[in-house]
């Protein structure tokens, strides 16, 4: 039977406070079952910072696309290469970002928000669109921070085990999903127009 886990930011600021270095192996070790949650989080994480995202996007959002992929697949498991484990890594931006999540999550920790079992297929199949989603190059207001922030949401649901959350992730992505359709639509009209303006 799955078990309904402990909150795991109070496992993670637990060990992001111990001395010495820690690498990115470490802290997936820690993780446990949760790793993919953890994942999502430390990938979409830097793409909420203006500036930083434009470069990090696409490579950020092919590898949730990949990741979420896996967990929609079922496997127990993500791969990750070696080198990329033992990476050392920023402790203190690392606290300091997930801080700030936690205060924004806290106002979804309402009394009916519940831990319960996710369908991990289902969470995956909705982490590998927004990762689409995140890794298209879209010219349009928050066409980056959009989809990161969802992701944030999507990673912490998977972590401690919220369906509240998801779902709130899920909607999103859904509206995200028609903002950019809808946008995309004015964008062709607009190099439609400006073809057919250089034709005549």
């Amino acid at each position: 039977m799955h078990s309904i886990p402990r909150p795991f930011f109070q496992t993670l600021h637990a060990l992001l406070d111990e001395e010495g270095e820690i690498t990115l192996g470490e802290l997936l070790d820690a993780a446990g079952e949760q790793i993919y949650g953890l994942l999502v989080l430390l990938i979409a994480l830097p793409n909420l910072i203006p500036g930083l995202n434009v470069g990090l996007a696409p490579v950020g959002g092919i590898g949730l696309v990949a990741l979420g992929a896996q967990l929609a697949w079922g496997i127990p498991h993500p791969w990750i290469p070696r080198r990329v484990q033992a990476q050392p890594i920023h402790k203190g931006r690392i606290k300091d970002a997930l801080a700030k999540l936690e205060v924004q999550l806290n106002r979804f920790r309402w009394r009916g928000a519940e831990q319960r079992p996710l369908n991990r297929r289902w969470m995956g199949a909705i982490i590998a669109w927004t990762g689409f989603l995140l890794a298209i190059p879209v010219p349009l207001p928050f066409g980056n921070q959009l989809p990161a922030a969802i992701l944030c949401l999507l990673g912490a649901a998977l972590l401690e085990e919220r369906p509240t959350w998801a779902w709130i992730g899920t909607a999103a992505a859904l509206a995200n999903t028609v903002y950019f359709a809808s946008s995309f639509g004015l964008i062709f009209r607009g190099f439609a127009k400006a073809f057919q303006a250089m034709v005549k």
